[in-house]
């Protein structure tokens, strides 16, 4: 049981109506997926109000709706927990679920890696005890909440993804989370059209330090210039412990990665001992996730060689990152799915992955709009160039109309490319271009919609 009736009562001051259930399995907002005993929650949201599904979220396995009370009359007998805003609700059952907890808690940011660095720190804390996370990119105002409530009462270690798109955004989440270790991935040029410069970037980053507990301890990438400004700020919000690290910057570094068969390798030397990290994720952004999941190991006092240890099957979640092959006659498709986001710092990432892969046929890249870059997207895209020239591709598929603008300059340099509206325009001709022994690589913002050719090519070759 996560929470009786009489604690949901107790956090929320709501009023209980027409429910015989002792209590809640877990806390959903998706009517599609209900496990058996849960509590829906009815947000209203931009596109969709909740209330609207409530009774089909009952019907199935849910033992509880939390409604506002201006529409529970129209519910009737539903079983329901009548609050005045189920959005506060939710935040309100949070709170309760962070009080009561005993687990070690710590929340990431970042422009960058925040979801594969949640991953690491989710591989490693299996190590040690019962671990609950975020899934998928749970990771705004409603769905760290939501990740919060659901913590168990008896989890050992919590971890907790929190983005932001403006600044004050992350301010509210991370006093709710309130984390002992509070982790900053990067600092890129995401959203960077909303929030207007990278230092505003890494000033919105940090408020993830205004939540931290008495105590609590800052890790921080530092391979960017704002790696003073971050450190300041976790001084003054009374991190006890600040620790950066990088390939270039930072008190603790990283050397000597190479790729494996099976992933990365590198070092890192951390108050004069030397450690070696073996992942099974490549590429060195990876690796540097990896080695900020090792650090929150130190910040909590827990054994490296046992954190390092369980980071070795550590690696990238899907549309991160991930590669997948398909085997036919001796012959082997790789695809490198890296369709989730994108920004010019993970892009150069990803296109590093790429120039080190071999591949016995053709080398294939298609490349999606990063959005969100405002009045620079169009400098930041051509910025690239060099890099997927890096890769020598023997094909290039630019989607949209930022990535269109390098058709010429990839022409210049005698590399093939040709230019699509759209990833519906691309997807046919592509994946009928495909064989086996090619690499292709798919990279765009989430947007951009190329998830969907993902899936083509995962279905055509994997059938």
């Amino acid at each position: 049981m996560l929470f009786s009736i009489q604690e949901l009562v107790a956090a929320t001051a709501g009023e209980i109506r027409n429910a015989d259930a002792e209590g809640i399995t877990s806390i959903v907002i998706d009517s599609r997926n209900v496990p058996e005993g849960a509590m829906f929650v009815a947000i209203k949201g931009e596109r969709h109000d909740g209330h609207d599904f409530a009774a089909d979220a009952v019907d199935g396995s849910a033992s509880l709706a939390m409604v506002s009370a201006g529409k529970a009359a129209g519910f009737g007998n539903l079983p329901m927990l009548v609050v005045p805003d189920p959005l506060k609700g939710l935040r309100q059952v949070a709170r309760a679920a962070r009080e009561r907890s005993g687990a070690r808690i710590v929340a990431v940011t970042g422009s960058v890696g925040k979801t594969s660095t949640k991953e690491a720190l989710r591989a490693m804390f299996g190590g040690f005890g019962k671990v609950h996370a975020s899934i998928k990119s749970y990771n705004n105002h409603w769905g760290v909440p939501l990740m919060l409530a659901n913590l168990p009462k008896e989890a050992d270690f919590g971890v907790f993804e929190i983005g932001m798109s403006a600044e004050g955004e992350i301010t509210p989440l991370t006093r709710m989370v309130r984390p002992h270790v509070a982790l900053v991935t990067s600092i890129a040029p995401a959203h960077l059209g909303e929030l207007g410069s990278m230092a505003a970037i890494a000033r919105a980053k940090s408020e993830i330090f205004l939540g931290l507990e008495a105590g609590g301890a800052a890790i921080i990438n530092a391979d960017h210039e704002f790696e003073g400004q971050l450190v300041d700020a976790a001084r003054q919000a009374g991190a006890r412990l600040i620790l950066t690290y990088g390939f270039e910057r930072g008190n603790v570094r990283i050397a000597d990665y190479a790729p494996t068969a099976i992933g990365s390798r590198a070092a890192f030397t951390l108050d004069g001992e030397a450690f070696d990290l073996e992942i099974a994720g490549t590429g060195r952004h990876m690796m540097a996730n990896a080695v900020g999941a090792a650090l929150v190991a130190l910040a909590l006092d827990l054994p490296m060689p046992i954190a390092i240890q369980e980071l070795a099957q550590f690696s990238a979640p899907d549309g991160r990152g991930i590669a997948v092959e398909y085997a036919k006659d001796g012959h082997v498709l790789t695809l490198l799915d890296e369709s989730y986001n994108a920004n010019p710092t993970s892009m150069r990432a990803a296109l590093e992955v790429f120039a080190q892969r071999p591949a016995e046929g053709r080398r294939v890249l298609v490349l999606g709009d990063m959005l969100e870059l405002g009045e620079q997207s169009a400098e930041l895209h051509r910025g690239i160039v060099d890099a997927v020239a890096e890769g020598k591709p023997d094909h290039v598929v630019l989607v949209g109309p930022e990535m269109s603008q390098l058709l010429p300059l990839l022409e210049a340099k005698g590399i093939r490319a040709e230019t699509r509206a759209d990833v519906n325009a691309a997807g046919t001709d592509l994946v009928g271009q495909l064989d086996y022994g090619d690499l292709v690589m798919l990279k765009g913002s989430n947007g951009m919609g190329l998830s969907k050719l993902v899936t083509q090519i995962r279905h055509h070759f994997g059938q």
